[in-house]
């Protein structure tokens, strides 16, 4: 799995073959056969293990009496999630591997607590507008900052400022006027 992982970071998906996987892992063909049926199971695997520990690491954000912290929270997690799993990051949102959502949320489905949240913000007047576009806001705002400090395009420090200013500044977005105006207000001077 770690090496299949590796080479789906990092390379094209035709030329990862389970006799390259095989070969780095100093298995034989058979066995990665007999684990994974062939190179799609290989890669479902690989795909799933990925699935499951950004679930588990979002899902151990535990929801607040505050939708917005809590939002601000899930965005704290995905971010250390993917910095913690950078191969596991790019074979499910980057690098040569291609993003295939299925337009289904599962149980299990990392969208799910995110989804919570922001239904929680609507239902206590906090946030206004569509959950499923607040969620792919949220969600590209994200995955637009992690991108970039994995790329090496900002440095830590820079990531740091960045990510927190940026993520306010979404949410506040999507707020209701009255939230606004009180963010806004509560917000240090530059």
């Amino acid at each position: 799995m770690e090496c299949a992982t590796e080479m789906l970071a990092t390379r094209p998906r035709e030329s990862v073959t389970i006799r390259a996987v095989a070969a780095a892992a100093e298995a034989s063909t058979t066995a990665v056969y007999s684990l994974f049926g062939g190179k799609d199971g290989l890669i479902g695997a690989v795909r799933d293990r990925a699935v499951a520990g950004l679930f588990r690491d979002l899902s151990a954000v535990r929801p607040s009496a505050d939708p917005l912290a809590d939002l601000c929270a899930l965005g704290v997690a995905y971010r250390r999630w993917g910095c913690e799993n950078r191969h596991l990051y790019t074979v499910l949102f980057g690098g040569v591997q291609s993003f295939e959502p299925s337009g289904h949320v599962g149980a299990a489905d990392p969208i799910r607590p995110l989804l919570a949240a922001i239904d929680r913000g609507l239902t206590a007047s906090v946030l206004a507008g569509d959950a499923t576009e607040i969620a792919l806001s949220v969600w590209g705002t994200l995955h637009g900052l992690v991108t970039l400090q994995l790329a090496g395009a900002l440095d830590t420090a820079t990531a740091d400022v960045a990510f927190r200013s940026t993520i306010r500044a979404m949410l506040r977005g999507w707020t209701t006027p009255d939230v606004f105006r009180r963010l806004r207000q509560d917000e240090p001077a530059p």
